[in-house]
C-alpha cells in the first residue's frame, strides 16, 4: 500500500461492522466463565434493584399513609440490607470485568505484536511507523474501554430495561403503553444523530493517528531538523494536524453532548403524561399514590438505560474505528513465508546462484529485475557495483527471502530458498546494513542478539576481531554500558563496529554487507577490511559498495545496470574489457586525484 492509498484508508468513514464486532466476541471466549459469573453477579444485582419502587409504594401505602412503623421498620432494614448486597455486587464486577478487560487487551496487542514481526517487508513499504505504533496504542485501547465498560453495560442496561418494561406492563400495561407514545421521537432523533457521530469519532481516531505520525516522524528526524533549522516550520505544521485533532474531538464530543438532552426531554415528557393521567386515577380511588410513585419510579429508571446505551453506542462506534484499523494489520497475510512442505535447510557450503530471476515490487509496477542469473562459489566474495537503484539491494534483498523473485530461482547449494524455512534460512546468513540498528540495551546484549548461547571469550573474541574492544575499552561500564535507543550514545562508526561484531557472532555461512563500510572513516575502514580477511575465510560473502578499496579483492564483481547483470568477473578481467566497469573505476581515481591536488592547495 503507497503513503497515498494509507491516508486515503485514513480517512474514509466505515458504518457499524457486524464481521468485527463477532471478531472482538471472540476474544471474549477464553474467559466466558468469569464472565458469565459477572453476568450472573449482574442480573443479582439487577434484580435488587427493580425490588426498591415496589418496597417504596409499600412504604407509601402501608407504612406512612396508614401510620405503621413496623411497615416502615421493614423497608428501611429491607432497603439497607438491598443496598449492602448491591455494593457487594458492584465490587465483583468491577474487579472481575477490569481483570477480564485487561487480559483480553494484553491478547490482542500481544497477537497485534507478534503478527507484525512476521509480516513481509511489503507491507511497511509506505507505511508511517507512527501510525503502525498507534494501532497497538490507541486502537487497542479504544476497544480494551468497550471491553472493561461498554459490554457489561449493554448487560446491565439491557437486562434493566426488559426486566422495567415487564413490571411496568404488570403493574398497569394501559399506562404503560400510554407512557411508551414518546418511542418514535426517540428513534427519530438518535437515528438522525447516529450517522454523524459515528462519523465524527471516526475523524478523532484518523487526526489522532496522524499526530502519532508526524510525532515520530520529527523524532526521528531531529538532527535533520536542527541542523536546517526547520523547527517553526514543523511548529506549524504540527499545529495544523494538532488543530484538526481538537476540533474533530470537540465536534464529536458536541454531537454526542446533544443526544443525552434529546433522550432526557423525550423521557420528561413521557413521566408528565404518566403523572396526568395517573393523578386522574388517583383522585378516581383507582390507583393509589404509592402505585403512582412506583410506576413513576420506573418510568424513570427507564430512560436511564436508553441514555446509557446511547453512550455504549458511540463507544461502540469509537472502537469500530479501531478494530477495523487493528483487522486490517492482522488480516494482512505475510507474503513471503514458509512452504506447506518446507524442511530446514542444512548446514549449508554456501553456493548461491540466481537462474533467471526477475522480481517486481508490486504487480502494477515495472520489474526490478530483468532475468538476473549469476553463480557464486562457496566461500568466494561477491562485489555488487552500479548506480542508486540499478538493483543491487533487491538481489541480496532476494537471497534474504525479504521479498519472493517474481520468476526464476534462487538457490543455496543447489536448494530453492522457496523450500526450506525462513529461519533456517536466515539462521545461515547475516547482513550489515548502512544504518544499522542498535537495539536499546547494553553493548553485550547486542553483541548476542544473533547468538544467546554464545560464550564470553567467543563475544570477546568477535569485539576484538572487528577492533570493537577499543570502543568498549573507552567506556565506563565496558561491555555492560547501557545505550540508549538505536545507539545514540556511540558515533555513526562505533555503531557500524557494534553491527559488525553481532552479525559475526552468529557465525553466518553467507554474509551480506550492503554499503556497510560508507559510513566508517578510512582507519576504521581498514581495520574491518584485516578482520574480514580472517573472519570471512570459507564464508560467501556479498558485498555492496562504492568504494574501490571494498571491492578491488573481490573474486566476482557483478555490475549491475536497470536490473541486470552487464558484466561480471574480477577486477582485472573487467578492467582489460574496458567497459562499464574500467569507466567506473577511471571517474573514481580521477576523482580522487581531483581531491588530493584540492586539499595541497
Amino acid at each position: 500500500m503507497s503513503q497515498v492509498e494509507w491516508d486515503e484508508e485514513e480517512i474514509e468513514e466505515k458504518p457499524f461492522n457486524m464481521g468485527y464486532m463477532r471478531k472482538l466476541f471472540g476474544y471474549l471466549t477464553p474467559y466466558r466463565k468469569i464472565l458469565s459469573f459477572v453476568v450472573v453477579v449482574v442480573l443479582i444485582n439487577m434484580l435488587l434493584s427493580l425490588a426498591e419502587p415496589l418496597l417504596l409504594a409499600y412504604l407509601i401505602d402501608n407504612g406512612i399513609k396508614n401510620g405503621d412503623f413496623k411497615a416502615i421498620h421493614i423497608f428501611g432494614i429491607t432497603l439497607l440490607a438491598i443496598k449492602l448486597i448491591g455494593w457487594g455486587c458492584d465490587w465483583i464486577r468491577t474487579k472481575y470485568i477490569n481483570f477480564t478487560g485487561q487480559r483480553i487487551l494484553f491478547d490482542l496487542r500481544q497477537q497485534l505484536f507478534d503478527h507484525l514481526q512476521k509480516l513481509s517487508f511489503r507491507f511497511f513499504d509506505g507505511r508511517p511507523a507512527g501510525k503502525i505504533m498507534s494501532r497497538i496504542t490507541n486502537d487497542t485501547n479504544a476497544i480494551g474501554e468497550l471491553i472493561n465498560g461498554g459490554l457489561i453495560t449493554t448487560v446491565m442496561e439491557v437486562t434493566h430495561l426488559v426486566g422495567i418494561i415487564a413490571i411496568l406492563l404488570w403493574m398497569d400495561w394501559q399506562l404503560a403503553l400510554l407512557s411508551f407514545v414518546t418511542m418514535p421521537l426517540l428513534y427519530f432523533v438518535v437515528g438522525r444523530m447516529r450517522p454523524r457521530i459515528e462519523g465524527a469519532w471516526t475523524r478523532s481516531r484518523q487526526t489522532m493517528s496522524a499526530i502519532n505520525g508526524n510525532l515520530n516522524e520529527t523524532i526521528q528526524g531531529i538532527r535533520v531538523i536542527q541542523a536546517f533549522s526547520r523547527q517553526q516550520q514543523n511548529n506549524e505544521k504540527f499545529d495544523v494536524i494538532n488543530t484538526r485533532n481538537k476540533k474533530a474531538f470537540m465536534r464529536a464530543v458536541t454531537l454526542e453532548s446533544m443526544v443525552y438532552p434529546f433522550v432526557e426531554m423525550i423521557g420528561m415528557i413521557g413521566t408528565c403524561v404518566v403523572i396526568w393521567f395517573g393523578a386522574t386515577r388517583v383522585m378516581d380511588d383507582v390507583l393509589t399514590v404509592g402505585f403512582i410513585m412506583a410506576f413513576i419510579n420506573y418510568l424513570w429508571r427507564f430512560w436511564g438505560p436508553l441514555s446509557a446505551l446511547s453512550k455504549v453506542y458511540s463507544q461502540v462506534l469509537s472502537a469500530m474505528a479501531s478494530a477495523e484499523r487493528i483487522f486490517e494489520i492482522l488480516d494482512t497475510d505475510p507474503e513471503v513465508t514458509n512452504a506447506e512442505n518446507a524442511k530446514r535447510l542444512p548446514a549449508v557450503r554456501g553456493d548461491v546462484s540466481f537462474e533467471n530471476v526477475s522480481f517486481r515490487y508490486a504487480p502494477d509496477k515495472p520489474d526490478v529485475l530483468h532475468d538476473v542469473s549469476f553463480n557464486v562459489r562457496a566461500g568466494q566474495r561477491v562485489a555488487l557495483v552500479g548506480p542508486t537503484g540499478a538493483g543491487k539491494s533487491t538481489i541480496v534483498n532476494l537471497l534474504m527471502r525479504f521479498y519472493d523473485s517474481t520468476d526464476g530461482k534462487v538457490k543455496i547449494d543447489d536448494i530453492d530458498v522457496k523450500d526450506v524455512t525462513l529461519e533456517s534460512l536466515r539462521q545461515q546468513m547475516g547482513i550489515v546494513l548502512q544504518d544499522s540498528f542498535i537495539f536499546s540495551g547494553t553493548i553485550e546484549q547486542n553483541l548476542r542478539y544473533g547468538n544467546d548461547h554464545c560464550t564470553e571469550e567467543q563475544m570477546i573474541q568477535a569485539a576484538e576481531s572487528v577492533r570493537l574492544d577499543r570502543v568498549v575499552a573507552g567506556l565506563p561500564n565496558g561491555y555492560d554500558t547501557e545505550l540508549e535507543e538505536r545507539g545514540s550514545k556511540l558515533s555513526v562508526g562505533q555503531r557500524q563496529l557494534l553491527a559488525f561484531g553481532r552479525v559475526l557472532l552468529s557465525d553466518p555461512r553467507i554474509l551480506i554487507l550492503d554499503e556497510a563500510t560508507s559510513s566508517v572513516d578510512t582507519e576504521t575502514e581498514q581495520h574491518i577490511q584485516e578482520a574480514l580477511e580472517t573472519l570471512l575465510g570459507g564464508r560467501t560473502a556479498f558485498i555492496i559498495a562504492h568504494r574501490l578499496s571494498t571491492i578491488r579483492e573481490a573474486d566476482v564483481i557483478l555490475v549491475v545496470q536497470d536490473g541486470r547483470i552487464s558484466e561480471q568477473g574480477s577486477h582485472d578481467e573487467l578492467m582489460q574489457r574496458g567497459g562499464t566497469y574500467a569507466n567506473l573505476v577511471q571517474t573514481q581515481q580521477q576523482m580522487q586525484e581531483a581531491v588530493m591536488s584540492q586539499a595541497l592547495l
